[in-house]
């Protein structure tokens, strides 16, 4: 079975790995090639985009793919929809891979927005020195807000408008919470801004700001398109994959729809 791996999360170099065991499997990872370094999977890679949905629809028909695999950042919306419509007009089996959001902990101070344009109104009411971690391209809708100061973390450098008031520090992760305390406490830091991206890799922030009481605007994840199967493991992902090349190990139940 020749599988689309689309995603350069942890969970989708996770599940090459996993997938690069298993007899019968046939993995093409691709990547969007928004990160100039990125961490790449084990196995085939491509890497760029298809050129919008047409392109996708395409690229699948053309290399003979038999399933896709949508592990993309929680936060890549059009991606999985594109992933939805083109399985859906080729008749493919689609699996969103998602990690869970971060649960909310006793001391935390959040406040949930939908979307970037309600987290630079919400941040910009609550304090003056504003750290962003939201990736490169969000940091636009704060570029209106005269009044804060921002620390904008980020892989790469940013290359929409920024505030004018500012500090780039670019950096990968993982960071420790001690680390993250002691960048909250240097710049003085009394709002955090971050996106509801789960996972342990980037949980360090979180800690450091319920530490410090420091209030955290929260966005949430865009809805996945309805329809297609979500497992929120690699191993729920793999037995769907085993499910979908019929075989005897597989288990169905694994994926949740």
């Amino acid at each position: 079975m020749r599988i689309l791996l689309l995603g350069g999360t942890r969970e989708a170099r996770e599940l090459a790995v996993t997938l690069t065991g298993e007899r019968g499997f046939e993995i093409v990872s691709s990547l969007a090639g928004r990160v100039r370094d990125p961490v790449l999977p084990v196995g085939e890679v491509r890497v760029g985009g298809f050129g919008g949905l047409a392109g996708l629809r395409e690229w699948l028909a053309g290399n003979d793919i038999e399933a896709i695999v949508d592990a993309t950042h929680p936060f890549a919306g059009t991606m999985s929809a594109h992933a939805a419509a083109a399985a859906g007009d080729l008749g493919l089996p689609l699996l969103h891979l998602r990690r869970p959001g971060w649960p909310a902990r006793t001391g935390d101070r959040w406040l949930r927005v939908p979307d970037l344009a309600a987290a630079a109104g919400a941040a910009a009411d609550l304090g003056d020195r504003i750290f962003l971690t939201i990736g490169r391209q969000g940091v636009g809708a704060f570029a209106h807000l005269t009044r804060p100061w921002f620390l904008i973390r980020a892989i790469d450098p940013p290359t929409a408008a920024l505030p004018p008031r500012h500090e780039i520090l670019l950096a990968r992760g993982p960071f420790t919470v001690a680390e993250e305390l002691r960048l909250l406490a240097e710049r003085h830091i009394d709002v955090l801004v971050t996106k509801d991206s789960g996972g342990e890799l980037t949980e360090a922030k979180l800690t450091a700001a319920r530490e410090r009481a420091v209030p955290v605007v929260l966005v949430d994840r865009p809805p996945l398109p309805p329809g297609a199967p979500v497992a929120d493991t690699v191993g729920a992902a793999r037995d769907w994959l085993l499910a979908q090349a019929g075989s005897p190990d597989s288990s169905a139940s694994s994926a949740g729809s």
